[in-house]
């Protein structure tokens, strides 16, 4: 496949960046701050460097947030998330903090990466980097037999990263294949790992049992050679590592709101209301024979899920796509103390915050700082105002960040796409409004506008489309009903 030109996608990306409310530089102050910071102190705090801790991330990560490693305890499992103490590094209200608060979210455009601390931080000093001793908030539950959190605590310590994992590799190897290079010739990290891919399917059993939705989703990335040229789209979905992590990550975010809510502090929730579009997700439903009651109704959604994934295994990556795009958006959520908190649908959470990326969340970060108190004597750098300001600059940066990813994206499919006018392509329906019908394709993964044949369409449907005209530099991609 012939290399794109990276020059004019990187100028995509940049304009975007700056288009949808980004500070794409870091400022003098920031930058100066970055190459100041002083070693974190390694006084006062426990020493677990000792256990076997890893991570697992994208090949390419190198802001690594957070490390893992569990421990039988009679027919339970102690689990222990270490999440980098970038509260430590970044006092409120310095320069950097300033500059992260106004972006909130490190943007992954896949041609560069627009991270939200100084790469001095989110690649190094903060990043829980192989073979580096580093400062970490340690959340530390109890997990039953049946996937059910117990007791919780959270604390400072010294640990440190002894194998920086791959989600590819990892899977890999727990399908049958060749251990990844770094735990080779470790049995324990290889012990480990077995371990938490086992506490893993008890958490998603749990949740599962609790109404919680489970959809396949592919992420478009782009795909570099060797020299770090762009060369083409692939779409990833989840894997058995990835699977891991995140039920790893929801147990470690579920204790945190509690111990917050313990402890009579205000915490960030990560909340996503009951659809509104509910009436437009039973009709959906309907076209694969699936029967949803009147109103919102997570359990009854997650078993028709569950029911296309056994029956239909080949169309269940479109149908959750249908779905997620119908559920909408999250949003972040300030919450105090005693009051009815908003819950997370597609979790099937009464509440559920974000604590554990604090690298490339700000709301994350802030969250680390609200559990000041519950790490030592300080009291919260947030008045419950500044944490209503800062959910609402998150909501709507995240918002920001998704379309910036998805203009490179699809700058980088209009590209490929160049040398096939006239082509036609399967696609899925991906939003139908009045305004404009969108639709996605599956080779190369990429979304486009429908301009001529989409009035009458909806989400989810099934369409043949023939490609009209692209632009690059404008990120277009123009469909009619074929």
């Amino acid at each position: 496949m012939n290399h794109l030109d990276r020059a004019l996608l990187e100028r995509v990306a940049r304009r975007a960046m700056v288009d949808y409310g980004f500070e794409p530089d870091f400022p003098p102050a920031a930058r100066a701050q970055a190459t100041e910071l002083p070693p974190l102190a390694r006084d006062g705090v426990r020493d677990l460097t000792h256990l076997p801790w890893s991570s697992i991330d994208n090949p390419e990560s190198r802001d690594l947030d957070q490390i893992e490693c569990v421990a039988a305890e009679g027919e339970s499992t102690r689990l222990f998330v270490g999440i980098a103490d970038v509260a430590q590094a970044v006092p409120a209200s310095s320069p950097i903090d300033r500059y992260a608060a106004a972006n909130t979210t490190s943007v992954y455009t896949g041609i560069h990466t627009y991270t939200m601390l100084p790469p001095e931080l989110s690649f190094d000093a903060t990043s829980l980097v192989q073979d580096e001793a580093r400062r970490a908030v340690i959340i530390e539950i109890l997990v039953d037999g049946g996937g059910g959190l117990g007791e919780a605590s959270v604390y400072q310590a010294l640990v440190r990263n002894h194998a920086k994992l791959s989600y590819p590799a990892v899977s890999s190897w727990l399908a049958g294949g060749l251990p990844p290079l770094a735990i080779c010739h470790s049995r324990e990290l290889q012990d480990q790992l077995r371990r938490q891919d086992a506490l893993a399917q008890a958490l998603a059993a749990a949740r599962k049992a609790s109404g919680a939705l489970e959809f396949e989703t592919a992420e478009a990335r782009p795909v570099l050679d060797e020299h770090g040229q762009v060369v083409g789209l692939e779409a990833r979905l989840q894997d058995r590592a990835g699977a891991i992590i995140e039920e790893l990550m929801i147990a470690a975010n579920r204790a945190v709101v509690q111990l917050l809510a313990k402890a009579g502090l205000p915490s960030i929730l990560r909340a996503v209301r009951e659809p509104e579009h509910w009436p437009e997700i039973a009709e959906y439903a309907a076209g694969f024979g699936g029967s949803l009651p009147q109103q919102p109704d997570d359990g009854a959604l997650a078993a028709f899920l569950d029911r296309i994934r056994r029956e239909r295994p080949q169309e269940f990556h479109e149908v959750s796509l249908a779905i997620i795009k119908l559920i909408g958006h999250g949003e972040y959520v300030a919450h105090t103390p005693g009051d009815k908190p908003v819950g997370h649908f597609g979790l099937a959470l009464e509440a559920y915050g974000h604590a554990t990326a604090p690298n490339r969340r700000f709301a994350d970060l802030a969250t680390q700082r609200l559990l000041g108190p519950l790490l030592a004597d300080d009291k919260p750098d947030y008045e419950i105002e500044d944490v209503a300001a800062i959910t609402e600059r998150c909501t709507c940066m995240e918002k920001q960040a998704d379309k910036v990813e998805r203009r490179v994206r699809k700058s980088i499919a209009a590209a490929l796409l160049s040398h096939r006018l006239g082509h036609t392509f399967q696609a899925v329906v991906t939003k139908a409004s009045p305004n404009a019908t969108f639709a996605r394709i599956f080779h190369p993964p990429a979304e486009g506008m429908v301009v001529r044949g989409g009035e009458s369409l909806r989400v989810g449907q099934k369409v043949t489309l023939r490609l009209l005209s692209v632009d690059v530099e404008q990120s277009l991609i123009d469909f009619a009903l074929a």
